[in-house]
């Protein structure tokens, strides 16, 4: 996609999710990933930041459609502050739902929501290091939840590979589940995805149609959310950060993109488009 171009969907219901987008904005939901979509994937998360002119673009879009949306599995706060979002004007109409949903920001009012941590959290975290001894990964604790990530180890996919069983096993006995990402595999409480995040946040705001755009396995969930939206008459399009890592997700897109940098330009493309 060239520099402020509409994309062409490679789907009809692609094709019929962005015309509806831009036949009436004020009614569209823009939802985004965070890390891989808005943000380059970096060895240690603590690094990563959004693109540099992705708060630019967001806040060109975000007056011409009823809400932004941005749907991670990071704490909302971390989001925001790695995004900044809390200090630009004009995103009054952005929302951060974190941990796949279960956290809410609101740029209107600046503060988090959120419910009690589930208490398997607290002894998985005391059991991983024994478990993780000697496996050259790293943990991110994100509160909520916990995160293994195998970049750094010296074969990543093996220790992805070799990892899953023990971490799942681990996850079940305190009633946690494991999301698996792009070298990364985190332990987190079931029952919140960023499917049900998306089709309950479009539900609220009562979104005419829906733009999803991600880059990793925990993404498929929104995905399905907006197949599910489309067969009930919200038109939707699916929009892939393209990845080698993650093929499903590229697959099943309508539109995909070269990475952060690509997400950007299709954001700057739809203001300009919109006027």
């Amino acid at each position: 996609m060239s520099a402020n171009a509409l994309p062409v969907p490679v789907t009809k219901a692609g094709e019929d999710g962005l015309a509806a987008l831009l036949a009436d904005p004020g009614k569209a939901l823009v939802a985004l990933d965070f890390d891989g979509t808005l943000a380059p994937i970096v060895a240690d998360p603590e690094l990563a930041r959004a693109h540099p002119e992705a708060l630019g673009a967001l806040v060109a879009l975000a007056p011409k459609v009823a809400a932004i949306a941005v749907i991670t599995g990071r704490p909302a706060e971390v989001a925001v502050r790695n995004g900044g979002f809390a200090d630009a004007p004009g995103l009054e109409h952005l929302v951060v739902l974190g941990h796949y949903g279960a956290e809410r920001w609101d740029a209107r009012s600046g503060e988090v929501t959120a419910p009690d941590p589930h208490p398997g959290v607290d002894a998985v975290r005391a059991e991983l290091p024994g478990l993780l001894e000697g496996s050259g990964t790293w943990v991110e604790d994100k509160g909520r939840a916990v995160a293994v990530h195998t970049r750094r180890a010296a074969d990543p996919q093996a220790a992805f590979e070799a990892l899953r069983e023990p971490l799942t096993g681990l996850a079940t006995r305190h009633g946690l589940i494991v999301e698996p990402g792009r070298m990364v595999l985190e332990l987190r409480p079931p029952g919140m995805d960023k499917g049900v995040a998306l089709a309950g946040f479009a539900r609220e705001i009562g979104a005419g149609s829906v733009l999803y755009g991600g880059d990793d396995l925990g993404d498929l969930p929104a995905y399905s959310a907006v197949d599910t939206l489309r067969t009930s008459g919200t038109p939707g399009l699916l929009v892939c950060s393209g990845s080698d890592e993650v093929t499903e997700l590229r697959e099943r897109a309508d539109v995909v993109v070269d990475g952060p940098e690509g997400v950007v330009g299709l954001l700057r493309a739809l203001a300009d488009f919109i006027g």
